[in-house]
């Protein structure tokens, strides 16, 4: 916990100095890379925030569909055209209809990607309107107890992220809810932005959420995202400065992560009162979607949430665990399918 705390201070709560610097002790690799592939990274710092970038806005007000990436610290070369993609839509549709997102989680390849391709159908046919495919990483520093333990058995039986890829290319034709993949930043590092964004692509995903991303670094990625038709959701904290929190808000695509608490994920008895009020702080400065997660784990929760105002709910460590729980994978996969039916029936 006090690992992801400090790594979330970092990305989301403070901002870079004028150099960027990190600890060099323990991002050396990661710094030698941005020397090479962020020129423009010191300049943008020192000027950061009046001058971010602001990329797409999704105003379910309604708005031009399209709207170009520039800023005084990009140069004209980098600008890039986002247009509204499948996350979006799928936000105002629901905001037409008074309904409020309900966003599932899951880990690739726990237990194998077999079961992990069904799970994807189950989420759809149970009413989940957005699935997020958690990628299985080594060092999960977001992840709490039970979602860290599922990344570690789907590492320990293979899977990798062109095995995820490959089942999403499967799976994706026959879906309607978008799929958002939860990767970490060192994965888009070692295959290169370019090559990961037009992997998503080809894979069928609509959008991609990376915890352990600076904001200041985020131009850089949205420019092979955007390019791709992928949206580059962004997270924001309780410990996020207000200011910040706003520029976080005007460069999320597709909706803003609200993360509902100091900590990592897994479930909790009840979600904190506070996100009562940074929703409310988040939709004065906003009009796009947010959706609510971390600890979200029962029905009561997902509805106490939507009556303060969010957009979405996500739930995630429950549905791992029932998953990982089942005697067998399909008595895992039915346990899943109830949860998601009574949230669904929870929100409006």
């Amino acid at each position: 916990m006090a690992a992801w705390n400090a790594m979330m201070m970092k990305s989301c709560s403070s901002v870079a100095t004028a150099g960027g610097a990190m600890e060099p002790k323990s991002q050396k690799n990661l710094l030698s890379w941005r020397a090479a592939q962020f020129p423009l990274e010191r300049k943008f710092a020192a000027e950061w925030p009046p001058s971010l970038a602001s990329p797409n806005r999704v105003s379910l007000a309604g708005a031009a569909k399209t709207r170009a990436l520039t800023s005084s610290t990009v140069s004209t070369k980098d600008s890039v055209d986002v247009s509204y993609g499948r996350l979006a839509h799928k936000f105002i549709d629901l905001k037409q209809r008074g309904k409020v997102a309900l966003i599932a989680y899951i880990t690739a390849g726990d237990p194998n990607l077999e079961t992990t391709e069904q799970a994807v159908k189950a989420l759809e046919a149970s009413g989940a309107d957005i699935i997020e495919i958690g990628v299985p990483y080594s060092d999960p520093l977001a992840d709490g107890p039970v979602i860290q333990a599922a990344a570690t058995r789907a590492l320990k039986r293979g899977t990798t992220l062109d095995s995820v890829l490959e089942m999403l290319k499967r799976v994706t034709p026959s879906l309607n809810s978008p799929i958002v993949v939860f990767s970490y930043y060192n994965m888009i590092l070692k295959r290169g932005p370019e090559n990961f964004a037009k992997a998503l692509s080809a894979a069928g995903v609509s959008g991609i959420l990376v915890p352990d991303i600076p904001l200041e670094e985020t131009h850089h990625l949205r420019q092979f995202t955007s390019a791709n038709g992928i949206e580059l959701v962004l997270l924001t904290t309780p410990t996020t400065p207000s200011a910040r929190m706003e520029a976080i808000a005007k460069a999320s695509q597709g909706f803003i992560y609200l993360v509902s608490l100091t900590g990592v994920t897994g479930a909790r008895p009840m979600v904190d009162s506070k996100v009562k009020d940074l929703l409310r702080d988040l939709k004065k400065v906003t009009e796009n979607p947010i959706a609510v997660g971390f600890g979200i784990s029962k029905p009561e929760h997902a509805a106490q949430v939507a009556k303060w105002g969010a957009d979405g709910v996500i739930i995630g460590s429950a549905v791992v665990k029932l998953l990982s729980e089942g005697p067998s994978p399909q008595d895992g996969i039915d346990a899943m399918k109830r949860l998601i039916s009574d949230l669904k029936a929870a929100l409006p």
